[in-house]
């Protein structure tokens, strides 16, 4: 019965190893949301959600968010771009609007080699083919600012819907795909947790839940699946895992505390996770 629908959220390095941890520590007690029959990844949560979805093993991918980082340079939204950012957001608020201005800055910007950005992703993905069940990454065309979700049938290459998916405008380079040129998924909304829609049990998993500006938050969405008789519980960064991340969420080296933070966490999110999935 296809009723499950797990929805993972972006939050940068970080967000990757802390959904990471949470979701290890849940099956160390018996709440195994890897079995989920709709998964959607947005950034971070695109990593994540491949990674799962191709069947690789969390606690093996837990495991290697605790090790060195194998070379990824430390990256920040400077005060320039923080500033271009949201000078991308005055004016006319129509959402695909702000999108395209923020995907013009975004084709702009100064940034590593396209290649070597997908060549990064595609390391951290041990599974480079779509699954048969089902995975929405979601990105943002940079021309247009269109709402993007790619599957197994849309054509593009799973790593490079993941790189898309990644993108983050002002520090990692638009992904070309499927002939056109997206940016993060997150630039829509930090867990686009409405693409789980009509499935009666939803699961969001959220490094990041507020909106800015046109951005949709992780509220609005929950707010519209429960309107329409989905059960839903939504897992953000506690205390202790806010701390561990830190204020860049882009460091390579605040990994290894978020994995181990966002495990610590799954001990009090268990008992609302299970009410809704095994239930």
């Amino acid at each position: 019965m296809t009723d499950r629908a797990l929805v993972l959220g972006g939050g940068g390095i970080t967000g990757i190893a802390w959904e990471l941890g949470l979701l290890a520590g849940l099956a160390e007690r018996g709440i195994d949301l890897t079995g989920a029959d709709l998964i959607v990844g947005t950034s971070a949560g695109a990593v994540v959600g491949a990674q799962i979805a191709t069947g690789v093993d969390v606690e093996e991918r837990y495991g290697a968010q605790l090790a060195q980082p194998p070379g990824e340079r430390a990256a920040a939204l400077d005060k320039g771009t923080m500033l271009r950012l949201g000078l991308a957001m005055i004016g006319r608020p129509d959402a695909q609007r702000v999108r395209a201005r923020i995907g013009r800055l975004a084709l702009r910007a100064s940034s590593v080699p396209e290649a070597e950005r997908i060549r990064v992703i595609g390391e951290r993905l041990p599974v480079h083919e779509w699954p048969e069940r089902a995975l929405r990454i979601t990105a943002v065309d940079a021309h247009t600012g269109e709402f993007v979700v790619f599957d197994r049938d849309t054509g593009a290459p799973l790593v490079e819907a993941v790189a898309a998916s990644c993108a983050v405008p002002g520090i990692w380079p638009p992904v070309t795909t499927a002939g056109r040129r997206f940016i993060d998924g997150g630039v829509r909304s930090p867990v686009n947790a409405d693409l789980a829609a009509g499935f009666p049990r939803v699961v969001v998993i959220a490094p990041v839940v507020r909106g800015i500006g046109p951005l949709v938050g992780v509220d609005a969405h929950v707010a519209t699946l429960r309107a329409d008789g989905s059960r839903v519980t939504v897992v953000s960064p506690d205390t202790a895992a806010v701390t561990a991340i830190g204020r860049n969420v882009l460091d390579p080296a605040r990994r290894a505390p978020s994995a181990r933070a966002g495990r610590a966490q799954a001990a009090a999110a268990a008992e609302a996770v299970a009410e809704v999935w095994s239930s």
